[in-house]
């Protein structure tokens, strides 16, 4: 039995990793299905929260926000795509550490999700997979900012990354750790809370060397509907904007909402 131990870990961890390369194959060919539909455009954000011109974005991880940005745009992801992907856990990393309890009821409600463990508000979701379309972001080494596809033939100056793995540094759940859906070296589990998955995180200093030699492998799905494995070696950081007029970023420290990185190769 205790050979058989190590041997059955990797058999899990590579049951875990097929079902995740599924789940992005699955989600960008649906985006490609909604935009063969809809003028060959992939969804709007709801990455975004505020009323009319008076909005910033959320983290990319968000899959229904807080409120309608106005009555044309929807705050919930499944609003668009519950049509397409039915089931929840599709848009759920099978690496995190634990099943947010509510995310078939959350998916199927839509646009009129309410948790029940806080019936006073409308209340947001928050996943463990990163969507970019029609997303925008700040890539501060680049003091440029990322634009999502907005559709399978994205524009000029649009990245072609439609999805990905969740891995980040100093979010406010995690300060000073980096964070990600799939397992790091010597990861603890930061756990999920009213609107929010789980996911692995290690503290660590955020510094170009750490995060190269961390060795896990991630995934993201693109445009072209391949899914494509990267390391954190290959990835370039992206914060989350505050001010979309000047795009200044969400400040960096306790409280803010950390670094999302991205696959470089997703960025053009």
């Amino acid at each position: 039995m205790a050979a058989l131990l190590p041997t059955l870990g990797k058999v899990r961890r590579r049951a875990r990793a097929l079902a995740s390369v599924a789940n992005l194959h699955q989600i960008t060919t649906v985006g490609d299905c909604f935009a063969c539909d809809n003028d060959g455009r992939y969804p709007p954000s709801v990455a975004t929260i505020g009323f009319g011109d008076n909005w910033n974005w959320q983290p990319p991880t968000v899959l229904t926000g807080y409120l309608k940005r106005t009555p044309a745009l929807r705050r919930s992801m499944s609003a668009y795509l519950h049509p397409y992907i039915p089931d929840a856990s599709v848009m759920f990393c099978p690496s995190a550490p634990l099943k947010y309890k509510y995310q078939q009821e959350a998916w199927d409600a839509g646009e009129n999700w309410d948790n029940p463990d806080t019936p006073s508000r409308p209340d947001a979701l928050v996943g463990v997979y990163c969507f970019y379309w029609n997303y925008v972001g700040y890539l501060g080494d680049r003091q440029e900012l990322f634009r999502g596809p907005s559709g399978p033939a994205k524009a000029r100056r649009e990245g072609r990354i439609v999805v990905s793995d969740y891995f980040g540094y100093d979010h406010w759940r995690s300060p000073n750790a980096y964070g990600s859906c799939e397992k790091l070296p010597d990861s603890q589990i930061t756990e999920g809370y009213m609107i929010s998955s789980a996911y692995w995180s290690q503290p660590a200093h955020g510094t170009p060397e750490e995060r190269d030699s961390l060795g896990t492998k991630l995934r993201a799905g693109y445009t072209d509907g391949h899914v494509e494995s990267y390391t954190p070696a290959d990835t370039v950081p992206m914060r989350v904007i505050l001010n979309r007029e000047t795009g200044q970023p969400y400040p960096t420290g306790t409280g803010g909402q950390g670094i999302f990185y991205l696959p470089r190769i997703g960025l053009h």
